[in-house]
């Protein structure tokens, strides 16, 4: 079985929208605008696209991930290479981009399900609110990468809401401080 691991840049407060700026959040950028830039800060980043088997993306973050990473040849050449899975109901194949690699569409949590069931590396899930909350109440989520920065925003799309599930006993598996404020934390899900 895959492991199925979702990766966030998170606010104290447990915000993860908009860290890079182009979600539409009044603080967006939050992550490189408001915190002294430290690349030890961002190995984890690398580390995950040596491990990881594939991507795996909801639409929102599809739609904005898909026009701008295959241009980044040398930022992301093993994400760019790997397979990709976006899961929506909506997206069509036509709409699919054709400079990404193979791309698979997923309608529901079974084939996500599914998917974990073949073999491969482990699957990495980046940004993608919704799906990441769908995939935890799902039971579907393995583990978390957690880069969390010394901001509170109070308000944006959060990795936890009030209809997430009712409790999850996580187990710390690694973490790191920086000296930015930044912590590392990576959770194994406890089942």
């Amino acid at each position: 079985m895959r492991t199925l691991y979702v990766t966030e840049f998170i606010t104290l407060d447990g915000v993860i929208d908009s860290p890079g700026g182009n979600e539409g959040h009044p603080h967006g950028g939050w992550s490189f605008k408001d915190v002294e830039f430290r690349p030890e800060v961002y190995a984890i980043k690398e580390q995950e696209q040596e491990e990881a088997g594939a991507l795996m993306l909801g639409r929102v973050s599809y739609d904005l991930f898909a026009p701008v990473w295959p241009k980044m040849t040398e930022e992301f050449p093993k994400y760019n290479a790997m397979p990709k899975y976006v899961v929506s109901t909506t997206l069509k194949e036509d709409e699919l981009v054709d400079n990404w690699g193979d791309i698979t569409i997923l309608r529901n949590m079974d084939e996500v399900a599914a998917l974990k069931e073949t073999e491969g590396g482990p699957i990495s899930v980046h940004a993608s609110a919704r799906l990441a909350q769908s995939l935890a109440a799902a039971g579907l989520v393995d583990r978390y990468h957690l880069l969390v920065f010394p901001i509170v925003l109070g308000s944006g799309k959060r990795l936890f809401t009030d209809s997430s599930p009712d409790k999850q006993k996580l187990s710390l598996a690694e973490s790191e401080s920086y000296a930015n404020g930044v912590q590392k934390l990576i959770y194994d899900v406890v089942r």
